[in-house]
């Protein structure tokens, strides 16, 4: 193969491929010869031969331009060459190789028109492309000319000014930059005023202005600076609005806000101010309980400070725990007004910018970020306040419990009650709290104080009973116990010494809210030491006389009547004083006073004792005690009830107790007053301690809530017949009692709107079971009076001398009636007597009359009864005697009807009925006695009655009498 290779390069023939890589792309679309032409239509034009032969091409042919076709077919010559074979193949090449010329022969015929069509826009192109290089070289020759001309003169001047527009831009941004520098001076200068806003906006602008020149590398410096000076103006920041938490100062707070709206952290703030408010509550009670510690301590070595706050409040001594809490309270008062102030000045704000119209619609976006900010203050405020509340009443709690209240004085304990009192006033109008809190360790501590305290209190009640001679303590006409400085929390009850003019001042002052009250100024808990400077009070009277001109006139020279004894007149014109009545009364009006109520130097004036005005007061401070702590009002209320009961008691046990009307029947003691006394004996009065036997013993628990009964002074004599067995003494406990329940029944509405609506039903009970039978203890006392001042005995025994079985007629009354009529004028003498030492009410003076009247009548009864023998005639004389007592009785006393008037007059002409109205009269009036009806029946028989009919009626008496058996 190599030696045809280069028997074909000696020839000069190449290869195919070669021929058409050297030929031009010109050449190799050259129009073919005329005689190539004519070679190529001598050739068979078959087109199905022709294509025959062209399938006949081997595909490798036209697989791809680098395809070496020689060489390929030398390759495929067998080793043995064959002359004709290789004529055969060349010729089948050859054919091969015609009809490819020819088919692109015909390709060219067919496409020569669009080739020359062409070939004429290639040369117009040509030509064309020589016009626009002619035209270029001519204007690069002009714009030559122009720049020698024109371009290098005139735009240098532009350049010039382009130049010093950038130097003038680049000295005002270097002035910038110096200005920046120094920025950091007026910043310090600004807090230093204080004027946050403006210290911030400043730094604002100049962090703005440094981004702008931040490729300056002096910038980079600076803006880190201005960082750090922002940071620093938010901790100052911080520091002022901490300041707000215990002096709130408007426009202090008004520039921190207005700051903190510049670094868009309204609500950081918020949260912020929220955690200061709970430290300062923290700080500032710390601080007041240790100065007060250190101060009580003396030295300054003990660790104090390093004790946490629940351990201080326990080192708090007893003289310094009243001054401590006051602080506390005003202090912490400080930190709660500041709150309330601070949110008063956030509604105050948000309401003006509602009340301010924006701008435009295209702040419609920042209006709804402003609302939402404003939503998240006005709710945080809203739940600080609970928080805040529930600190200060943690701490002020801690502070309570930490020391032992129960040995305090009362007027010091109450400080402290009023001082919380106030302090939960304080919270309820601050958050609308009802300070459970409080309210759990103040009753806790007022429980424990008030059992040692009330236990106290009864023992020396006690005492002071048993050391009590029941002598008139004098007090003003017009005393009321709003007088006294007890009461004086008692707004409804006014004193008349206080001036009218003032109370609607107070009234005011009390409507007002206490934040609005101490907003200038001042301190709710400053109160306290001008109340003490006012417990003032002036109810006793001088020497026991009053001064009042109206009380004068009633004493006054009155005209002398007839019907009134000598000694009655003698006891009031000892008393004239000479002076002319201010206002008139009228004549029956003195007569009547003159009758009945034993006055001679106290018209008015209440009767009551030193005990009673010591349970009085003592009555006051409880209920101070109530008024201020309300969960223990049903505590108090049972022990001022225990007082009532103690008191009530001692009066009966000391004057009333008595087997003697047990037997009268009169129904002395009612079954209510039996059932109060044995109550109060049950319940209150320790019989072991008094050596009395009162059934099984009790515990030492329940002994422990009993008092021992009182026993009654030797001092006081109840058997001397010259003081009506004292009567003045008696008077003088029984209607100080009264009095004390008048005072109770004065006191029921307050009393009520203070106790718990459940307990309720007991202070009903305490008024209508116990209270209301004060004056009813007025019979039983004074029945033991009446049934010793007038001799009974003595006119029995005159009565059974008389002789009733006469013949005739008398006109003459008995001897026994002048004796009890003088009887009952001594009676009456002595009454003037002991009116000189205490004026006898007209009550008391009526039921010492009644209870007089009740025992003769029923001794004339028990005298008729006695009676063996008695005729008409005889009847008719205890008639007469009867109706000459009624009539000399009725000048002594004003008493109307007399009593027991009926039960003589009936029993006399009892004497008088057949024996069927005998029976019925027995049946019907059980009130007489079995021997006075027997009696009656037996002096009967002979004159109207047989030993028949007495045996039936006997027989009735004895029907009625079995069941009592």
């Amino acid at each position: 193969m190599q030696k045809i290779k280069s028997l074909m390069a000696r020839q000069g023939l190449k290869s195919p491929q070669e021929s058409v890589v050297d030929t031009s792309p010109v050449e190799s679309f050259r129009t073919p010869s005329k005689e190539e032409l004519r070679e190529l239509r001598e050739q068979p034009t078959d087109p199905q031969a022709q294509q025959e032969i062209i399938d006949s091409i081997e595909e490798v042919y036209f697989s791809s331009d680098s395809f070496d076709m020689v060489q390929y077919e030398l390759e495929k010559l067998p080793p043995d060459l064959n002359l004709l074979e290789l004529e055969e193949y060349r010729d089948k090449l050859k054919r091969q190789q015609a009809a490819v010329s020819k088919r692109v022969a015909d390709l060219i015929l067919e496409k020569q028109p669009s080739y020359v069509k062409e070939l004429e826009r290639v040369t117009s192109l040509q030509t064309n492309l020589q016009l626009a290089a002619v035209i270029c070289t001519n204007a690069r020759r002009q714009l030559h000319s122009a720049k020698e001309g024109f371009t290098e003169a005139s735009l240098g001047l532009l350049a010039n000014q382009r130049r010093r527009q950038l130097l003038t831009g680049l000295l005002k941004s270097l002035r910038t930059i110096k200005t920046l520098q120094r920025t950091d001076v007026r910043l310090s200068e600004m807090l230093e005023e204080e004027d946050y806003p403006g210290a911030i906006q400043l730094c604002l602008e100049c962090q703005k202005a440094a981004s702008t020149f931040k490729h300056y590398n002096c910038i980079s410096e600076l803006n880190s600076k201005l960082q750090d000076t922002l940071e620093q103006i938010e901790e100052q920041l911080d520091v002022a609005l901490s300041k707000t938490c215990k002096h709130f100062d408007v426009s202090h707070y008004t520039k921190v806000q207005l700051a903190y709206k510049l670094l868009g952290k309204t609500q950081t703030a918020m949260d912020q101010l929220h955690m200061h408010f709970t430290q300062a509550i923290h700080n500032t009670v710390f601080q007041v309980v240790l100065g007060y510690v250190e101060l009580c301590a003396g030295n300054a070595d003990t660790k104090f400070q390093k004790m946490p706050y629940k351990d201080l409040c326990t080192h708090i001594t007893t003289d310094s725990y009243i001054p401590c809490l006051t602080d506390l309270c005003k202090a912490l008062w400080e930190v709660m007004l500041s709150y309330h102030l601070t949110m008063q000045w956030h509604d105050e704000h948000y309401k003006e910018e509602e009340t301010t119209p924006g701008a435009d619609d295209s702040s419609t976006e920042g209006s709804d970020e402003s609302t939402v900010g404003r939503s998240y203050v006005k709710k945080k405020l809203e739940h600080g306040l609970t928080r805040i509340w529930q600190d200060v009443q943690l701490k002020v709690k801690a502070y309570l419990l930490g020391t032992d209240v129960s040995n305090f004085k009362y007027d010091d304990f109450i400080v402290v009650l009023d001082v919380i009192s106030r302090l939960m006033q304080v919270g309820e109008e601050f958050c609308g709290s009802k300070s459970e809190v409080l309210q759990e360790s103040i009753k806790r501590q007022s429980v424990n104080y008030f059992k040692n305290y009330h236990r106290t209190r009864l023992e020396e009640l006690r005492m002071f009973l048993e050391n009590e001679t029941w002598e008139l303590c004098p007090v003003k006409s017009n005393f009321s116990i709003a007088q006294l400085h007890e009461f004086r929390f008692m707004g409804q009850c006014r004193s008349p010494s206080v001036s009218p003019s003032r109370q609607p001042e107070s009234t005011e002052l009390v409507e007002l809210c206490l934040f609005e009250q101490y907003l200038q100024g001042g301190n709710p808990f400053e109160m306290q030491i001008d109340n003490k400077e006012e417990e003032t009070e002036d109810v006793l009277a001088s020497n026991g006389y009053e001064s009042d001109e109206l009380e004068k006139s009633v004493y006054q020279d009155y005209d002398s009547d007839s019907d009134v004894p000598e000694e009655l007149k003698q006891d009031y014109v000892d008393e004239q004083t000479g002076d002319a009545p201010v206002k008139s009364v009228s004549r029956e009006t003195l007569r009547s006073r003159k009758r009945s109520d034993y006055n001679l130097n106290r018209a008015n004036a209440p009767i009551l004792t030193n005990t009673t005005l010591n349970v009085i007061r003592l009555v006051g401070k409880y209920m101070q005690m109530m008024n201020i702590l309300k969960p223990i009002a049903f505590d108090v209320i049972h022990c001022v009830s225990q007082l009532f009961d103690y008191y009530l008691y001692a009066v009966y046990t000391f004057f009333g107790r008595n087997d003697m009307y047990e037997s009268s029947g009169l129904g002395l003691i009612s079954s209510r007053l039996r059932t109060t006394l044995s109550r109060i004996q049950e319940s209150l009065i320790d019989m072991e301690a008094g050596g009395e036997n009162a059934g099984p013993h009790a515990s030492p628990e329940e002994r422990k809530e009993k008092v021992p009964s009182p026993h009654l002074s030797q001092l006081v004599i109840l058997t001397s017949s010259d003081t009506l067995y004292g009567l003045a003494e008696r008077v003088v406990a029984t209607e100080s009692l009264v009095f004390l329940a008048e005072q109770f029944e004065f006191l029921q509405p307050h009393l009520d709107t203070t106790m718990p609506s459940a307990k309720k039903p007991f202070l009903q009970q305490f008024y209508s079971q116990t209270v209301s039978t004060a004056s009813e203890l007025r019979k039983p006392i004074y029945w033991i009076v009446a049934a010793k001042a007038i001799d009974y005995e003595q006119m029995l025994l005159l009565m059974a001398g008389v002789k009733w079985d006469i013949k005739e007629i008398m006109s003459q009354h008995n001897v026994y009636v002048d004796v009890l009529l003088k009887e009952f004028e001594k009676f009456n003498q002595r009454l003037g007597d002991v009116s000189r030492i205490v004026r006898i009410p007209l009550p008391v003076s009526n039921v010492l009359w009644e209870h007089c009247i009740r025992l003769a009548n029923r001794t004339l009864v028990e005298g008729y009864a006695n009676v063996k023998k008695c005729s008409n005639e005889g009847r008719a004389l205890m008639q007469l005697d009867f109706q000459q007592f009624l009539m000399k009785l009725e000048k002594l006393t004003d008493l109307r009807p007399i009593p027991d008037k009926e039960f003589v007059e009936t029993y006399i002409k009892a004497y008088y009925l057949t024996e069927n109205d005998m029976e019925q009269f027995i049946k019907n009036h059980r009130e007489y006695s079995m021997k006075q009806l027997t009696n009656l029946v037996n002096v009967c028989l002979g004159s109207h009655i047989n030993k028949k009919a007495r045996q039936k009626l006997l027989a009735a008496i004895d029907d009625i009498d079995r069941p009592k058996r």
